[in-house]
């Protein structure tokens, strides 16, 4: 009665927490029915057995096997990423969490190990969270599966990718993301699940899959909350 459940998203009172309300679940743009295999994008059209893939992905080559993303990064769905990254709105994390995980239905086996994008020790100085190890402990929670939040290191610092072309991203982030040397052991023949935030070219998760794959891994995909899309 003195805190009632609020909406994460516009503070109204709802039934329990960590939830919305019905207007703007509504109004949250979450993925479903048909979808990119690769990304996890939506597509037009009903779902069937065979596998689907955007444009983009057709285009352009990704080192991971399959992708999935609980919403699109557009209105509701950028409001809820900003709010976590910028707004250390940590609330956030738990029902993004049960979003996620619901979204990686498809993608999930017993030997997975779920991985988050690290930051650079810099960044993390001035941000004093990484979001998306947050969101990888969380979905871990929510599956029962195994989570090592440091298994990828970030030893060379980037500057911010806004506003670059995938080639000039992909550039920047050469060599960027590695395997933690502790962690090396645990990725032979695995199957790993890196989670991230929010995807736009891919380049991120690229370099954070292929430095999976140096290391020994057996097949890599990638979870994020929200998907940038063009028609979004």
């Amino acid at each position: 009665m003195i805190y009632p459940p609020r909406c994460t998203l516009c503070g109204a009172v709802v039934e329990s927490d960590f939830g919305l309300c019905g207007p703007c679940w509504r109004d949250t743009p979450f993925i479903s029915g048909l979808v990119c295999d690769t990304c996890g994008v939506p597509l037009p059209g009903e779902v069937h057995a065979g596998a689907e893939h955007c444009d983009e992905c057709l285009r352009i080559a990704r080192p991971w096997s399959e992708g999935r993303a609980a919403m699109r990064y557009h209105e509701n769905g950028r409001k809820l990423v900003l709010m976590l990254k910028h707004g250390d709105r940590h609330d956030v994390v738990r029902p993004a969490a049960k979003w996620m995980a619901r979204a990686a239905q498809p993608l999930l086996r017993p030997d997975t190990l779920i991985a988050p994008v690290p930051l650079h020790w810099m960044r993390m100085l001035s941000r004093r969270f990484n979001q998306s190890a947050l969101l990888a402990q969380a979905v871990a929670r929510e599956t029962g599966l195994s989570c090592c939040p440091d298994l990828l290191i970030r030893p060379k610092r980037t500057q911010t990718l806004k506003g670059m072309s995938v080639e000039a991203r992909h550039d920047m982030l050469a060599d960027a993301i590695r395997v933690h040397p502790r962690h090396r052991a645990r990725m032979a023949g695995r199957f790993i699940l890196i989670v991230d935030d929010v995807m736009t070219s891919g380049a991120t998760l690229s370099v954070a899959a292929q430095a999976c794959f140096s290391a020994g891994a057996g097949e890599v995909s990638i979870l994020t909350l929200a998907r940038a899309a063009k028609d979004a």
